[in-house]
């Protein structure tokens, strides 16, 4: 996996560039790439606050997405999060560094949470390589992160085309020169407010866990950050 050039470059650029990232979602996460295909939705920005997230003016809805998780039981991601403050994030669990980074960066923020706003957060983690990504390995995996955490795998079609719906780009894992399997897929993590169940706030792959630790309160209450 290599890491490739942030989709912000420092967070102070964050709306110019975010605005680019969200028009098109690119491969620059987990072995690069170009992204030749559009997203389908359109969104705008806030200006820069200098802040991790980047509010979004038109939310994404959220993906229509029927997939497993990792007790293998089918998942209806629209309705198990209905009315959940909701954190997606597209990832797999043989990456080094930047998945395993972002999800236990939310972790560490969740922990400061009290039990009951720990109980109302959701957390998914839908897997770009699936068939790696078994119902099995996605639990183990997560154990190790989170145990509450929702780990989804299924049809890579399926996923794809989730994604897409929320901007994400990602294609089929592929071996590079070395015959090391990569997934190439976008880096953001989109929050959905329990209000209106829209994604309307984006993290790129720079938010620390100090900052979900100060946003989550809000994202909680379905508030902005």
């Amino acid at each position: 996996m290599k890491n490739a050039k942030s989709t912000t470059g420092t967070r102070k650029r964050a709306a110019a560039a975010a605005l680019l990232a969200v028009a098109a979602l690119s491969l620059t996460a987990c072995g690069g790439g170009d992204d030749k295909k559009k997203p389908v939705a359109d969104v705008s920005m806030e200006t820069d606050s200098g802040k991790a997230a980047t509010v979004l003016d038109k939310p994404f809805k959220k993906p229509d997405l029927v997939l497993t998780d990792t007790r293998g039981k089918k998942y209806d991601l629209r309705k198990e999060t209905k009315g959940k403050p909701t954190l997606i994030y597209f990832g797999y669990t043989h990456c080094p560094d930047v998945c395993p980074l972002t999800m236990n960066n939310i972790a560490v923020a969740k922990k400061e949470l009290s039990k009951a706003d720990q109980d109302k957060l959701k957390v998914v983690l839908v897997t770009t390589d699936p068939k790696r990504d078994t119902p099995g390995e996605l639990g183990k995996w997560l154990k190790g992160v989170d145990s509450d955490f929702v780990g989804l795998t299924g049809d890579f079609a399926t996923i794809q085309a989730g994604a897409r719906q929320l901007g994400i780009s990602i294609e089929p894992p592929k071996k590079d020169k070395n015959g090391k399997v990569v997934s190439m897929h976008g880096l953001q993590v989109i929050a959905f407010s329990p209000k209106n169940d829209a994604g309307y706030v984006l993290y790129d792959e720079d938010a620390t866990a100090s900052d979900y630790t100060k946003d989550l309160p809000k994202l909680i209450k379905g508030e902005n950050p």
